[in-house]
């Protein structure tokens, strides 16, 4: 199985490979990245459905597709039908293409207020939503979801039939339970189940972090398309790699970049932080984007506590070209 066009509704994707939606690192300067980097499709960080709450500056951030390059995904997150459904509308109305419904977030702050994850476990709840919201809005309307509340409970198949039923245009189901957090490894015996079973378009999650398991869970499930979250982060060119090698079958691990292309990627991706969020913010959320970048880099631990120290872009950027100008190019130099 290899990358190839994916459709949602009317929009027809370079690819089957999507960037999953992160709360605090899909913002619009990562999505732009990785959709340039080979991502068919990037999901936005979820916005509540609570509109009290979107005066707040994240909020406004959040809504901000500006000149995006589309197909735009806005996730959105609640437990009340008529709540969700206006949410939808007002994503639609600021540029929203397809509307993506977050029944998969395990948080506890989540949950507790019965959204996301804990949804699953109200499936006349799930109906009530879907239907309201595929109603509301034009656009394609699609799902993520984990395989169930607990492992005695995985539900995942009856939810994609409720899915399907109710007009939802693909639906993505991540490997776990909300009781397995991150921590377990994803299975992928419901997923296969859900492609047997229900005729929807299909997105498997969870722990895809190359080629190699982006093949594999490819074949096994039957999905139409793989989501890729954490594996993406501080290695945004994963969708390249991944796409190169199944295009030409060897899915063997590719050479890293040179550190100098990094360090080149990683100014680029600090100066559209800088401009989105302001000189002030920006420091701030790119210090978790520098962590990454730099983890397996030698002194990586040190360089990261310089750059929580650092206060105005200039010193976060001095120090970060500083860093990976001094540092080898290659393991072999780095040993």
């Amino acid at each position: 199985m290899s990358a190839r066009p994916f459709q949602i509704g009317p929009h027809r994707l370079e690819n089957n490979l999507v960037l999953a939606p992160m709360a605090g690192i899909t913002d619009r300067p990562f999505r732009t990245l990785c959709r340039r980097l080979g991502a068919g499709l990037a999901v936005s960080e979820m916005i509540s459905a609570n509109t009290a709450l979107w005066g707040t500056r994240k909020s406004v951030r959040r809504l901000d597709f500006g000149d995006e390059h589309g197909p735009v995904s806005a996730q959105i997150l609640g437990a009340d039908p008529t709540a969700m459904a206006e949410a939808a509308r007002i994503n639609v109305a600021h540029g929203a293409d397809i509307i993506d419904i977050n029944m998969g977030c395990p948080a506890k702050k989540v949950c507790k207020v019965a959204a996301g994850s804990a949804l699953l476990r109200d499936e006349s709840l799930v109906a009530a939503i879907l239907e309201t919201v595929v109603a509301a809005v034009e656009v394609p309307v699609t799902l993520k979801i984990r395989t169930g509340w607990a492992p005695e409970a995985r539900n995942a198949p009856h939810i994609a039939r409720i899915a399907h039923e109710s007009g939802i245009a693909a639906l993505t189901v991540h490997g776990r339970t909300r009781a397995c957090g991150y921590g377990a490894p994803a299975e992928y015996d419901t997923i296969r189940a859900i492609r047997e079973q229900v005729p929807i378009t299909l997105i498997a999650n969870g722990d895809i972090r190359d080629a190699h398991s982006a093949r594999a869970v490819l074949d096994y499930t039957g999905a139409d398309a793989i989501m890729i979250g954490r594996a993406a982060q501080g290695r945004p060119w994963i969708f390249r790699d991944i796409a190169t090698a199944l295009a030409t079958g060897d899915t063997s691990d590719p050479a890293p970049p040179s550190r100098t292309w990094i360090r080149d990627l990683l100014r680029e991706h600090l100066e559209q932080l800088y401009q989105f969020y302001g000189d002030h913010g920006g420091v701030r959320i790119a210090r978790k984007h520098i962590a990454w970048y730099s983890r397996h880099l030698p002194g990586a631990a040190r360089f990261r506590d310089r750059i929580n120290r650092t206060e105005t872009p200039a010193q976060q950027l001095a120090q970060v070209l500083a860093f990976f100008d001094q540092c080898p190019d290659t393991e072999t130099d780095a040993a």
